[in-house]
């Protein structure tokens, strides 16, 4: 036990208590998540309702379908539809959880900024789900678009929520991890592979057909608003408090 304290003060910055008090933190949004992924789940039919009007939408005005043109793209080669398919199932939790762990241990002074981000966003997009429940593109074969990554399976059924598509926390998250690893990264090199990371999964989560370009463009609107609100508020604070009450010389 001793052993296993000393390494904590070497290596995590505030100790074990408060690594665990971040490990709680996401169960505890996971949890949530579930609770909220079951109300979602009850009204499959306006899910579709919801699904088509987003189809309707996106024939009027965009005359034509992005995700389907990302699919031809992503189809001209195997390698880049598994590369699509492990990003689409690896951009959350996994990249998320290493993102944010990394910056944790390394930069650990932009670490609350960056997981209170992550946090606003994914609570904005959870209520999005409860509100407008969304059928993805995958569930609409008759449109033309092809299911990329085998949601039959059973692990996936169990994990995935089949009616969060809008907005997308893929694309949302996606543009946070991207924004606070760019900002906290020292070499060129991974400020540039960082600063591709959202354009990258937003192309997948199309490619796909997970999330239709409306769901992308509303999490990107997400992700602003988070990375607003959060860099802000501290601001909005501190202007708010009280002035302090300068010291007065003694004159004696």
């Amino acid at each position: 036990m001793a052993a296993i304290a000393a390494a904590g003060r070497r290596v995590l910055p505030r100790g074990w208590a408060h690594f665990g008090l971040q490990v709680g933190i996401w169960i505890g949004f996971y949890i949530t998540y579930l609770g909220v992924r079951s109300l979602a789940d009850r009204n499959p039919a306006q899910a579709f309702v919801n699904g088509f009007r987003v189809i309707d939408f996106e024939r009027r005005f965009l005359h034509g379908f992005v995700e389907q043109t990302a699919q031809r793209v992503a189809d001209s080669s195997h390698l880049l539809v598994t590369a699509a398919a492990w990003t689409y199932w690896n951009s959350e939790f996994t990249t998320i959880g290493l993102a944010l762990l990394w910056v944790y241990l390394r930069r650990h002074e932009h670490f609350v900024r960056f997981r209170n981000t992550i946090l606003l966003a994914n609570v904005s997009g959870l209520l999005g789900y409860v509100l407008m429940p969304t059928a993805p593109p995958w569930m609409f074969p008759n449109e033309g678009f092809v299911d990329k990554v085998n949601h039959s399976s059973g692990v996936v059924s169990f994990f995935a929520n089949p009616y969060a598509a809008m907005p997308s926390l893929h694309a949302a998250d996606a543009l946070i991890v991207g924004v606070f690893l760019v900002w906290t990264s020292r070499r060129l090199f991974s400020k540039v592979v960082w600063a591709l990371w959202p354009a990258w999964v937003w192309f997948c989560v199309l490619a796909t057909a997970n999330h239709f370009v409306v769901d992308v463009a509303a999490g990107i609107v997400v992700a602003l608003l988070a990375l607003a609100v959060v860099a802000w508020t501290p601001r909005l604070l501190r202007r708010g408090a009280a002035p302090e009450i300068p010291v007065i010389a003694n004159l004696l």
